[in-house]
């Protein structure tokens, strides 16, 4: 049996933290959707850059970029073309999940400059931007979880744009963007937006909270008694399940209130966590 198509049958979407042009090409992705049941794609900026400097010789990408030599010499503007196609080509992929699944899966995300982290009005320019530039409906735009950065998710939402909130490691922290979604749903329900083809994802960072509580649990290891080490062993590797599992019930409650309640009458789907690690 695959144990991709068996998370699936248990209520678990796979997306895929990769993207690169002869995944598109090849008809890869295209197998992995069809087969394999992968029902969305994450990206960001790493991402593309391992996919473009890894392709040889730039072969994967050649033609796009002959193109662009003529048109301008601006890294930013290269790398935003060639990630544009990419994703637009992997949205018409994703697009019969899309349209299966009622809008809840195929979607593929886009993520916003990592300069912008720390600016409001920047980071929502720049998504309105590529959101316009890609022109697909399974879209969403990638934009940190930062303090600058959940207020400009909240104002994108408002405006009718999908967005995959990313980097969020606390609870605190993802009830401040859960709330930011209902806040940002009221405003555009109250223009008159449809809520029902609104669709947003809280990708919460769970490895990196293991990696980081791991090295300080090893070394206070170093100076403790034996009782004390055989207690900080039994904590290794458990401690970023045990926060995802806090932030699922602080998710359960949110979307289970009377603020939520009137939302989702009106058609709208509850933002839906997803647990994300290091490319």
């Amino acid at each position: 049996m695959n144990p991709l198509r068996e998370l699936s049958r248990n209520g678990q979407s796979v997306w895929l933290d990769s993207i690169r042009r002869s995944l598109l090409t090849s008809g890869e992705l295209k197998r992995l959707v069809e087969q394999d049941g992968v029902s969305g794609i994450t990206s960001n900026p790493a991402i593309f850059e391992k996919a473009i400097s890894g392709s040889p010789g730039n072969n994967d990408y050649a033609d796009l970029l002959l193109a662009l030599q003529e048109k301008t010499a601006d890294p930013m503007k290269v790398y935003e073309e060639l990630a544009v196609r990419d994703i637009q080509d992997a949205a018409e992929v994703l697009r019969p999940v899309y349209e299966k699944s009622n809008r809840r899966d195929g979607y593929v995300s886009l993520e916003v400059s990592p300069f912008l982290a720390y600016h409001t009005a920047e980071t929502v320019g720049e998504a309105r931007r590529l959101w316009r530039a890609v022109g697909r409906e399974n879209l969403m735009i990638k934009v940190p979880g930062t303090p600058e950065g959940i207020p400009a998710f909240e104002q994108l939402i408002s405006e009718g744009i999908n967005v995959n909130v990313t980097l969020l490691f606390s609870r605190a922290v993802y009830e401040q963007v859960a709330l930011a979604y209902l806040a940002g749903l009221e405003k555009f329900a109250a223009q008159g937006g449809d809520l029902g083809r609104m669709a947003s994802v809280a990708s919460f960072f769970v490895s990196r909270i293991d990696t980081s509580v791991d090295s300080i649990l090893k070394a206070r290891s170093k100076n403790a008694t034996p009782s004390e080490q055989d207690v900080l062993r039994g904590l290794l590797g458990k401690t970023a399940i045990a926060n995802a599992k806090l932030a699922y019930r602080l998710y359960r409650e949110i979307f289970s209130g009377p603020r939520w309640q009137t939302l989702e009458s009106k058609g709208a789907r509850a933002q839906r966590p997803e647990g994300e690690s290091p490319p």
